[in-house]
């Protein structure tokens, strides 16, 4: 089971408005960033790929440091600067010895309150992303999640790529991404997050230094909640070396009260584990598969259960049967307590080998602080997976039966 942590999580608010989290650990490696509020759903459909090529021109030069300057500030003295971008919100962060957390914010907040984009890096970074693009197909076990997140949220803000597509990339310009910066890189849509030996007094100072000053308004963002889309079943010819497959449905989003569930249903059908079930079915009996993979991933407002495989591509039919009825016999009726006990301990055991990832660990903590307000201890944790029924189980699978699923293959 997960180990308790009372008290080990921190919360302030800077005069400004910016909200910090901070968890104090005595490890010699300091982590610290921001967590914006802001992705590729923020776009509009001529600014598809901003967000995205944001994050990247972001480290392209600010009023006082050139894109030089900006790298080395961290590697010189062996730590990094790091970003990422998704569909809601965009991480900005640094991991570095301690002893160097005025650095690492200074930095940080120069980036978010001052870069300027020059437009010879612009041009440059552009050539870069359109490389990107170009060449999405040559990894087809990741393409294929993108274009199916794609039909599955046709319509809407969820419904395009992150990265964009050349049109688009071709029309930024500096004030483009200045303006973008400047729209969503604010105080009440960010969090500051930060785990490491310095007290959070300290950090406080700090951040209030270098982040207090920024006082863009935040204005106010209503995200539509996609339709949801009658299911589909296709087939792109890609003429690859294997067939590639994703089958998913529409659950629940991250403030769902059975959003819990479906991460214990996903771990139970094909989690990281050699025993899930789909890796069994698959793999163990059949040898349909090298792998197979459940995956749920959770917006604001509704959610996207999938499950991923790869097979020959006289495999595929036989493989989607297996996976169907495997969706269609957890609906049918609730799990025995001793498999769900058994289902429950191994899914707490794998949080706390994850947590072990210091990395994963303080993205998440800002994650959490954006979204929920406050990151959940793991005793709550623990009792809400402790407290799942077979009963709820079995109603959340009724979501991800075949009459709900829609499938994409690459072949």
């Amino acid at each position: 089971m997960m180990a308790e942590d009372k008290n080990i999580f921190s919360y302030r608010v800077l005069s400004n408005g910016l909200r910090i989290i901070h968890r104090e650990s005595s490890s010699s490696v300091e982590y610290c960033g921001l967590a914006v509020k802001v992705g590729s759903r923020n776009e509009a459909p001529h600014q598809y790929g901003l967000a995205h090529f944001v994050e990247h021109t972001i480290f392209k030069g600010t009023e006082k440091r050139r894109s030089w300057h900006i790298i080395n500030r961290m590697e010189s003295v062996g730590g990094e600067i790091n970003a990422y971008t998704s569909e809601e919100v965009t991480m900005i962060y640094s991991a570095f010895p301690k002893g160097n957390l005025t650095r690492a914010v200074d930095l940080i907040a120069d980036l978010v309150a001052h870069s300027c984009f020059p437009q010879n890096e612009i041009d440059r970074e552009r050539e870069v992303v359109l490389d990107e693009i170009d060449s999405y197909l040559d990894s087809p076990a990741e393409a294929i999640f993108d274009d199916f997140n794609d039909l599955m949220f046709a319509g809407s803000s969820l419904g395009h790529n992150i990265l964009g597509n050349a049109d688009t990339i071709n029309s930024f310009t500096s004030q483009t991404c200045r303006d973008f910066l400047s729209r969503y890189y604010t105080p009440g849509n960010m969090v500051f997050f930060y785990m490491g030996p310095t007290p959070v007094d300290r950090v406080v100072k700090v951040t209030e230094k270098f982040l207090g000053p920024l006082d863009h308004t935040t204005e106010t963002i209503n995200h539509i909640e996609p339709k949801v889309n009658e299911p589909f079943d296709r087939i792109r010819k890609l003429n690859t070396h294997q067939s590639h497959t994703v089958i998913g449905a529409r659950i629940p989003g991250m403030f769902g009260d059975k959003n819990r569930v479906y991460a214990l249903l996903t771990n139970i059908i094909g989690g990281p584990c050699m025993n899930s079930l789909l890796n069994v079915a698959l793999r163990e009996r059949h040898g349909y598969v090298y792998s197979v993979d459940a995956y749920s991933s959770l917006f604001t407002d509704c959610g996207l259960f999938s499950v991923y495989f790869g097979c020959d591509e006289e495999h595929v039919k036989p493989c989607r049967r297996l996976i169907f009825n495997a969706f269609d016999r957890l609906a049918s009726s609730a799990v025995t307590p001793k498999a769900l006990y058994a289902a429950k301990k191994q899914y707490l055991g794998q949080s706390a080998v994850a947590s072990d990832n210091r990395e994963q660990l303080v993205l998440s903590l800002g994650r959490a602080m954006l979204f929920n307000g406050y990151a959940a201890p793991a005793s709550e944790i623990v009792e809400r997976i402790m407290s799942i029924t077979g009963e709820d189980l079995r109603m959340a699978a009724e979501k991800i039966t075949r009459s709900h699923c829609s499938v994409l293959t690459f072949g």
